[in-house]
């Protein structure tokens, strides 16, 4: 239940980043750039940890949880690639406005914020420290996915209105991702296979499109602190949870 809850948190991140996509543009570097920091300690002081404790107490090979690692990192790399998923700011873009890419697009989007809140519950059939500290993630990945989905849709001269519902869709897709969790278990080597994965999809994220969207403009001495400042915030909530 406790997932649940926590994943209607991500519909308000996702809504809220589609709805000021336009209206804060000027600010949305320094988000990203905070947000790309969160990522980073979720993986370094959790997600991390929790795998070693998990692999130590039921004796699972670490190298397989490795391989998830690379997984999570290049599968979601090849989607962003091939689906078109990453910003459409970049210039290699501009060429495909038309509508049904803003669609496909979106749907792109909504099938990996499902996915999100699955991991939400899976992370709370770890344990609660992991479910909340995964939510957290998802919860600061997500306000970029709302601002992604109605950037997408309108830059591929998809009308404001079609924006909205697709963003809307894409706001309850955690929701329901951490719902579907209730229906099933895994095992504890599950588990640690999906947190290796996870992880690696979080330092891709993190890496290799939050940190460079962040400093696509201007890098500045500022936006390298909310990064470091983001590390920090999650170092010291994982020491009191």
């Amino acid at each position: 239940m406790e997932a649940i809850l926590l994943s209607l948190a991500t519909f308000v991140s996702t809504y809220l980043g589609g709805s000021t996509a336009v209206k804060l543009k000027d600010k949305l570097h320094h988000i990203m750039a905070f947000v790309a920091g969160v990522l980073l300690g979720v993986v370094a002081f959790d997600i991390l940890p929790e795998i070693i404790n998990i692999t130590k107490n039921n004796n699972f090979p670490t190298d397989q949880v490795m391989i998830a690692l690379v997984v999570g990192f290049l599968l979601f790399h090849i989607l962003e690639k091939t689906i078109l998923i990453h910003h459409a700011h970049e210039c290699d873009y501009c060429k495909h406005k038309h509508p049904d890419v803003g669609v496909l697009s979106a749907l792109a989007l909504i099938g990996h914020s499902f996915m999100d809140g699955v991991g939400i519950g899976l992370g709370f059939q770890v344990n609660a420290t992991v479910g909340l500290i995964v939510a957290i993630a998802v919860i600061s990945h997500d306000f970029t996915d709302g601002m992604n989905t109605v950037t997408l849709m309108l830059t591929n001269n998809n009308t404001v209105s079609r924006a909205k519902s697709f963003l809307l869709l894409d706001a309850f897709a955690p929701v329901l991702g951490a719902a579907s969790t209730l229906l099933f278990s895994v095992s504890d080597h599950f588990l640690v296979l999906y947190l290796g994965f996870f992880a690696g999809f979080l330092l891709y994220i993190g890496a290799s499109d939050i940190l460079p969207e962040a400093h696509s403009q201007k890098s500045s001495g500022g936006l390298i602190a909310l990064t470091v400042l983001g590390t920090l915030f999650i170092f010291i909530v994982t020491r009191f949870i």
